[in-house]
């Protein structure tokens, strides 16, 4: 999609820029709350997949098994959101933000009851949903749970417009990305600070930002800028 698809207003409503920063905080953000309380990566399952093997190879299997069950919740996560985007359509961005905050409600009461189930099978199982929902910013892919491809495509478009020739938009796209790795680790920080600070209220801030992105996809009409 270029600037003049931008123009004639065919962004969809879960690819606003306003829309996608939000999801990219509120991805750093739990991503710090998880390693801090649970010692896991919510998001960067490569992460995840590097200790387990890590701790395998030398034989600290207590260790590594610690790594296997967000993976496994991140994959049900991503497979029930893709049967969502088939069964629900355009509306299942909408479901899928909805869901992301009851869980994360539900992970913040049972925080302490259930602390290592609620943390590395619960916020795994959002941040793929997040995933696999969200792949675009105004026509472009990106992600709003890990900034490796959005920092790639970014210096990607630089390179194009410093070299030459490079089409109309781009350079706003590259913009935008690097925003988005930007908000990330904002969220990232402050996720820190917070969990530090106040652990049992710490997912009350996610939960907000996701808020404003569900009232944002409801309020936007579908195909238009809002």
């Amino acid at each position: 999609m270029n600037t003049l698809d931008v123009a004639a207003g065919a962004i969809r409503h879960d690819e606003t820029v306003e829309i996608v920063l939000l999801l990219a905080f509120a991805g750093g953000y739990i991503d710090a709350y998880t390693w801090i309380i649970h010692g896991v990566m919510a998001n960067a399952q490569t992460a995840n997949l590097i200790f387990l093997w890590v701790y395998a190879a030398v034989g600290d299997w207590a260790k590594a098994l610690h790594f296997v069950p967000p993976m496994l919740a991140f994959a049900l996560g991503i497979v029930i959101a893709a049967w969502l985007r088939r069964v629900s359509g355009e509306r299942a961005s909408t479901i899928s933000t909805l869901i992301e905050i009851l869980l994360l409600i539900a992970i913040g009461i049972l925080h302490n009851r259930m602390p290592d189930i609620a943390g590395t099978l619960g916020i795994s199982f959002v941040a793929a949903m997040q995933l696999e929902m969200f792949t675009k910013v105004e026509g472009a892919l990106c992600s709003t749970v890990m900034i490796t491809g959005n920092m790639r495509q970014a210096i990607e478009a630089v390179f194009a417009v410093a070299s030459g020739g490079a089409p109309l938009g781009t350079l706003r796209r590259s913009g935008i990305l690097f925003a988005l790795c930007v908000t990330f680790g904002s969220g990232a920080a402050a996720g820190a600070f917070v969990t530090k600070s106040i652990p049992n209220l710490a997912l009350g801030i996610p939960v907000i930002a996701l808020l404003i992105v569900l009232l944002r996809c409801e309020a936007t009409p579908r195909g238009g800028l809002g």
